[in-house]
């Protein structure tokens, strides 16, 4: 049990310092009392991001005992495959360089953009809903069914957060968007077409200044 709780602890303050460093209030700080360091937030934060969840990782790879989640293969093995393949097919629509950091450090802030993926016309948060599908087709043991609870609640939470930083900047799109798009769960009838998602995609861009 003792190694459960460090481990549960272990992930529950990385998702806490990870929020805490996410946040559009400590980006403000950082902006007005070190503004020439700004445009290298993004890239320090990522780079922070890996280091401080290799603590927790190593915690929860180092825990021993039997299975308490054991899944057949012919599960398992094509829910890991189509999360990474949906991992990797989305990327299509990411900025690789403004995601991590590298755009903002060499050329400062770069404007907000609200793209539509076909994955996201599903779920708003795709990339989130693919590694909680890989996490959870995994063989278990009491330590890594403890760590994916976790992280689990971690993805909820930030993604609550995270949304409103998004209805903040993208206003009444964004909102329309939630009503319309399940969170992380795709569900019957809860979706957009090409025609809605470009739509919203016009709504929010008229917004941003």
């Amino acid at each position: 049990m003792t190694e459960l709780f460090f481990i549960a602890l272990a992930w529950t303050g990385y998702g806490v310092l990870h929020s805490w460093l996410a946040s559009a209030s400590l980006k403000r700080t950082v902006a007005v009392r070190w503004p020439k360091a700004a445009r290298a937030y993004r890239l320090v934060y990522n780079v922070l991001a890996v280091l401080l969840v290799l603590p927790p990782l190593w915690l929860t790879w180092r825990s021993s005992g039997p299975l308490v989640l054991d899944w057949t293969p012919w599960l398992a093995w094509p829910a890991a495959a189509a999360s990474i393949i949906g991992y990797l097919w989305s990327m299509k629509w990411y900025d690789g360089m403004d995601f991590m950091g590298l755009r903002q450090f060499g050329t400062g802030n770069t404007p907000d953009r609200f793209i539509l993926s076909p994955m996201h016309r599903h779920v708003r948060h795709p990339w989130y809903a693919l590694g909680l599908l890989y996490l959870w087709t995994r063989d278990l043991n009491a330590g890594w069914l403890t760590a994916v609870v976790a992280i689990t609640v971690y993805l909820i939470i930030g993604a609550r957060l995270e949304e409103q930083k998004l209805i903040a900047t993208f206003g009444d799109a964004y909102k329309l968007y939630c009503k319309r798009v399940p969170s992380l769960i795709p569900w019957p009838g809860k979706r957009l077409s090409a025609q809605e998602a470009a739509a919203l995609e016009a709504l929010a861009t008229r917004r941003i200044p």
